[in-house]
């Protein structure tokens, strides 16, 4: 085992590895070695010297061998290695590569952990706004934020569009966001979109008294997003919602830093299910909607709940939570975590338990399909966040007036 040369600046990437019969230690040696300059027992002492600093770096090899009582958990090894800043470009897409590109196709073995070096680090400004900036925007501080998501939006027109909205706008959220699958097109155009969709903005304020985020989808060629965004941004658009994985984390670092785009990006997770759940390859979801959306510049990550109907496991939720929040990252900003997918108000008082105050819940069903519509949908979830924050059993808070909370309770039940 190498220890890192403390005068020079790594990346540290762990990996975990299944072998039933690999020399783990020969194994991390290899990727090191093969990752970084390619051969080294063969080279002369003189050559050695130079290529050193580019040189990869094992820092820990764990092995876990399976025990009686837990052979199906096989044979594996946790390894760590330090990459040198000195051998990739100050951009996510030479780091991926360096650390995972073709030992992503090795065998049995997952991209579990990134850690960034300062320098690194120091070439993203990471989320514009972050959470404290998109509370600024909406003036709220005191409680977790409250999202819902257009449904059934495919061959509609913007009046109906325009109605849909409101009728979100006026339960009482403070953001609603496009769906992932509406793109541009003759029917709906994002400019008009955005104009029809703010007025119903404006009209819900006026009877809320909130103030509203509305994250339209930005989508179209990737040499085209600057400009497609300005349109959106000129037509009226406060906040933007971007497919990052379809598109690339260099597109959302992009994105999040040029001076025209002045309003918070929404990351959204589509397509990051063929990246981390299997044991055995991808990258971990703390990694893949973490710690690379955190320093790409998303202000705001969606991604599968733990209590819904897309579920995630919960440590792996927390893990995305812990990558978001945590000031291990500083000085970026903070990210404000979205659970998402079969949230309904009877579930608040778990997301709230598990993730706290800085939390977006996010709702789709749970609003449009509330018995009494989906203006009633958006004050249940308001009245499930206050109870929560009441300290009052949510059955209780429900049974003193308010209709609201307890229809969606009868409705899909309550988990405290």
């Amino acid at each position: 085992m190498q220890s890192a040369n403390t005068h020079a600046a790594y990346c540290l990437a762990t990996y975990r590895c299944y072998d039933e019969k690999a020399d783990f230690h020969k194994k991390a040696l290899g990727i090191a070695v093969g990752l970084t300059v390619g051969s080294w027992t063969d080279l002369p002492d003189a050559r050695k010297a130079e290529m050193e600093k580019h040189l990869g770096r094992v820092v820990q090899v764990n092995v876990h061998e399976p025990v009686a009582d837990e052979p199906a958990s096989g044979r594996y090894a946790d390894i760590q290695i330090a990459y040198p800043d000195v051998n990739f470009s100050r951009d996510i897409p030479a780091l991926l590569v360096t650390i995972f590109g073709k030992l992503s196709m090795d065998g049995r073995i997952k991209l579990i952990d990134l850690d960034f070096s300062d320098g690194f680090r120091s070439a993203f400004a990471g989320p514009r706004f972050g959470i404290q900036g998109v509370r600024d925007l909406l003036g709220v501080h005191d409680r977790p934020l409250l999202m819902s998501i257009f449904k059934s939006v495919i061959g509609h027109d913007l009046t109906a569009l325009r109605e849909q909205f409101y009728q979100q706008a006026a339960g009482g959220v403070d953001l609603i966001k496009d769906d992932e699958i509406l793109f541009e097109n003759p029917q709906t155009p994002i400019e008009r979109r955005v104009e029809v969709c703010m007025e119903a903005a404006a009209q819900a304020s006026k009877e809320t008294g909130q103030k509203l985020l509305y994250a339209a989808n930005l989508t179209g060629p990737t040499f085209g997003l600057i400009e497609q965004a300005k349109k959106a941004i000129n037509a009226g658009a406060n906040a933007l919602l971007f497919n990052v994985l379809a598109y690339g984390f260099d597109a959302l670092s992009e994105l999040s830093r040029h001076p025209d785009i002045s309003v918070p990006i929404m990351a959204h997770p589509a397509l990051a299910g063929a990246y981390y759940p299997s044991p055995y390859h991808g990258i971990a979801a703390n990694v893949l909607l973490g710690k690379l959306m955190r320093l790409a510049g998303a202000d705001l990550v969606l991604f599968p709940s733990p209590y819904g109907s897309v579920v995630m496991p919960r440590e792996e939720n927390m893990a995305i939570k812990e990558a978001l929040l945590t000031d291990a990252a500083a000085p970026l900003k903070r990210s404000f975590p979205v659970p998402s997918a079969g949230i309904h108000p009877g579930l608040v008082p778990l997301i709230l338990k598990d993730f706290g105050s800085e939390v977006v819940v996010n709702a789709g069903g749970g609003v449009h399909g509330h018995p009494m519509g989906a203006a009633a949908g958006g004050r249940a979830f308001r009245q499930a966040i206050d109870g929560c924050l009441s300290g009052t059993s949510l059955r209780q808070y429900a049974a003193d007036r308010h209709p609201e909370l307890q229809a969606a309770i009868d409705a899909w039940g309550l988990k405290e």
